[in-house]
């Protein structure tokens, strides 16, 4: 997946799905003078074609489309692939947000937004998933093996299918183990942001990213009020 960062020779090129077509072409104007190619799709079912042709480094979906919706669409696009997604959306409610991201979505932007909050957004999340690709040492930690190259994470010899954020949350936690991470460093690592009082979005991705560890996911502590914990059985360890 991807074609190379902005920052480079090759551009960066992104699938906007969205039913607002004025507001596609700006955004295909201004994210193409900072290095973002856009492709535009106005329906649901197009958008999924094109979503799934492994053409581009980033999608970026609204959630109420013709055809086929924005959830919907992710549903399916994280069937076959892991590239990065950010949902661009008027739907600002929490349950909203939490439906996104339990779909899979890396990021979520409530309408309306600056381009230049969506341009940080972008970098963020491209960040993490090219993070990968610096370097293939293994890290292990008790029951857990991850491979940052690959960024593929194994339980007990068993490979764990997981989202770009989801394994980047594992990998920072492991790499931390016995050490309470709290909430805004996090969010800090991953978002380049601090957590609000009222952004699930981490919660959510924890929340998935232990159903599938399964018995594992006991692994990821929650300090209430102050952050999380990586601990081994024996509730000691750092990573090796």
């Amino acid at each position: 997946m991807g074609r190379g960062p902005s920052a480079g020779d090759e551009r960066t090129s992104a699938l906007m799905v969205d039913d607002d077509i004025e507001l596609g072409e700006l955004l295909q104007d201004a994210l193409g003078e900072r290095g973002i190619e856009v492709e535009l799709a106005h329906d649901g079912r197009k958008g999924l074609a094109r979503g799934l042709s492994g053409d581009h480094d980033l999608l970026l979906l609204d959630v109420m489309l013709p055809g086929l919706d924005g959830f919907e669409l992710l549903r399916l696009v994280r069937r076959q692939s892991q590239v990065p997604v950010i949902m661009l959306t008027a739907r600002t409610a929490s349950a909203d947000q939490v439906t996104g991201l339990d779909a899979g979505a890396d990021d979520y932007l409530p309408k309306p937004f600056g381009t230049e909050v969506l341009l940080a957004r972008i970098r963020a999340v491209l960040r993490r998933s090219r993070r990968g690709n610096e370097g293939s040492n293994a890290l292990e930690v008790g029951r857990f093996r991850l491979v940052p190259g690959a960024r593929e994470a194994f339980v007990d010899g068993t490979h764990v299918a997981l989202t770009s954020l989801e394994y980047d949350i594992l990998e920072y936690l492991a790499r931390a183990a016995g050490r309470i991470v709290p909430r805004d460093e996090l969010s800090i690592a991953l978002f380049r942001r601090r957590a609000s009082p009222f952004d699930r979005a981490i919660d959510t991705h924890i929340y998935n990213l232990r159903k599938k560890l399964g018995e594992s996911g006991d692994a990821i502590g929650t300090v209430r009020s102050v952050g999380y914990l990586f601990r081994l059985a024996d509730g000691k360890g750092e990573a090796g």
